[in-house]
């Protein structure tokens, strides 16, 4: 069986939230200051796909209505 990349990608951005946040309530205190960039990281990832897939649609679309208005 073949395992498709992205979908393992997909479950990296809410894993590194969820790592960031155990990192934070259960680590001592000189220690939580190295799991803020992960959970930063794994927002940005998840903003960064859900702007590129509005995007891809907006393209979309506009190639659509396009040809709909060259006939």
């Amino acid at each position: 069986m073949k395992i498709d990349k992205s979908l393992i990608l997909s479950f990296v951005a809410p894993l590194m939230i969820c790592f960031s946040t155990s990192g934070l309530l259960f680590k001592q205190d000189n220690k939580k200051i190295f799991y803020v960039p992960i959970g930063l990281m794994g927002i940005f990832i998840i903003f960064e796909k859900d702007i590129g897939r509005k995007l891809n649609r907006r393209l979309l679309l506009k190639k659509i209505r396009s040809y709909k208005n060259c006939k």
